[in-house]
């Protein structure tokens, strides 16, 4: 069959990534999974993701990662170019996850799991 048109980037123990690949698989949907850790931040990527959905949503201020960097470091963030340095060098640091909404509108990017936001988003998808 085609290729999926669904990508999620995420890092695969992280309980909100676990969520929203258990959505998909239950409504049957392709989707290609993206691994931080393994396959690392797809640079070229961050500037439609940040385009999108802005590069303050898309830094992750809540988490440990955050938390846990310098207070140097987090005083350094302070634009989109600052921000995708920090985001490729500490993959953790970006919100999850992040999924390219693909047959959608150009740009078609969310941050973050929301079953009921995804509802609406997956009767335009077609099932694996």
């Amino acid at each position: 069959m085609s290729t999926p048109t669904i990508i999620v980037y995420g890092i695969p123990n992280c309980d909100t990534v676990k969520k929203a690949r258990a959505w998909l698989q239950e409504r049957g949907l392709a989707y290609e999974f993206h691994d931080f850790k393994k396959q690392g931040v797809p640079a070229e990527r961050l500037p439609a993701w940040m385009a999108a959905v802005g590069w303050e949503k898309l830094l992750n201020r809540q988490g440990t990662t955050w938390r846990k960097l310098d207070t140097a470091v987090q005083a350094g963030v302070t634009d989109a170019r600052s921000a995708a340095a920090l985001m490729c060098e500490q993959p953790s640091v970006i919100k999850r996850p992040v999924v390219e909404w693909q047959g959608g509108p150009a740009g078609d990017v969310t941050v973050g799991f929301s079953p009921e936001a995804w509802n609406a988003r997956a009767a335009g998808h077609s099932k694996a």
